[in-house]
């Protein structure tokens, strides 16, 4: 064997071990791909950066959520501190509170020196049958100890007692299921298969703010602030629907929110516009799609592309179709927290 195959093979002519995964585990890489019947919030952000986008993303929504639901349950903002049961109950033997009468304070002053000159009675009889060790019994000595340690210590002003309402199994169970509960978070980061573009999926319960509500609040507050949110994030857009990029999924899927946003029987008609834009999908005619989204809403309300109250936009990423309806979009700086708070 040559010097070369020794060195490929070693002394025995074998090569490195193979790694094998282990048989019947799924190996999963990165995130979870965007899947349709999600909702959640499109965002764009510099190419290269969206891990450092994504942290920004998440700390942003949690905190404009949190903002929104105590507006909108005040008591569930008073009542969290409140929330965890107290383990231990005080209770004072002795009233000496400032609110009582002087009356009832000489009366508790003099019941105090009378226990006190009991306690020092006691002590010497006490005293007296320890010397007198031979009429006194082991009994009778560990009973007059024990009467004398409680009739001391109720002797004693501010004496609190301490008494243990739950066990610790139970509250070690309670912090376990707290831990739990922190860990299920309201908003998770999902694959957008694009350079540049973020998905950030909402678990949303009935009674939490909507993905809209929440973009909204937060361009109003970076309107008037004008202060930096975020080094990476470009828009950030609310995303109601998911569903497959094609002109008859998309005709099903946005009835139910056309019928919320533009309802037909409607004394004012809004006016609305369709936004559309696409990212790694050449396959599909933007026109079509375009044309399908208007003829969806209803007749009262009509098209106004100049001075739209709603607009209807339209993000298709790969083979996935986002749709969102959201207000003052251009007025907003189209959603862009980078030109919001560049503008003076």
């Amino acid at each position: 064997m040559s010097g070369e195959e020794k060195g490929r093979g070693g002394a025995n002519g074998k090569g490195k071990k193979r790694k094998y995964l282990p048989h019947g585990k799924p190996v999963r890489k990165g995130l979870y791909p965007v899947r349709p019947g999600v909702q959640g919030f499109f965002l764009t952000c510099d190419g290269g950066r969206e891990k450092q986008a994504t942290n920004e993303a998440l700390n942003l929504l949690d905190r404009f959520y949190e903002e929104l639901l105590y507006k909108k349950n005040p008591e569930a903002a008073s009542g969290m501190n409140h929330s965890k049961p107290l383990n231990k109950k005080i209770t004072f033997d002795d009233s000496d509170s400032e609110s009582d009468s002087g009356s009832s304070g000489d009366e508790d002053e003099k019941e105090e020196q009378t226990d006190i000159q009991n306690s020092e009675e006691k002590s010497e009889t006490v005293a007296s049958t320890e010397q007198e060790k031979e009429l006194v019994t082991p009994k009778n000595e560990e009973k007059d100890g024990e009467q004398i340690r409680e009739e001391n210590e109720e002797s004693q002003p501010k004496k609190a007692r301490v008494e243990i309402e739950k066990p610790i199994d139970e509250l070690i169970a309670e912090e376990l299921r707290e831990m739990g509960d922190r860990k299920k978070r309201k908003f998770v980061a999902l694959d957008s298969g694009c350079n540049g573009v973020i998905f950030i999926q909402m678990q949303k319960s009935e009674e939490d703010p909507s993905p809209v509500e929440i973009v909204q609040h937060m361009m109003n507050w970076a309107y008037t602030t004008k202060k930096h949110m975020s080094r990476f994030i470009l828009r950030v857009l609310p995303v109601e629907i998911v569903c497959y990029a094609s002109e008859e999924e998309i005709e099903k899927a946005i009835k139910p929110l056309f019928e919320k946003y533009f309802p037909e029987e409607s004394s004012s008609p809004k006016k609305f516009a369709v936004l559309y834009d696409a990212r790694a999908n050449t396959g599909i005619d933007r026109m079509k799609i375009i044309n399908a989204v208007a003829k969806s809403v209803p007749k009262p309300h009509k098209v106004d592309l100049s001075n739209p109250d709603k607009s209807i936009i339209v993000q298709i990423a790969k083979t996935n179709c986002m749709v969102g309806v959201v207000e003052k979009y251009k007025e907003l700086s189209k959603f862009n927290l980078r030109q919001l708070t560049s503008q003076q």
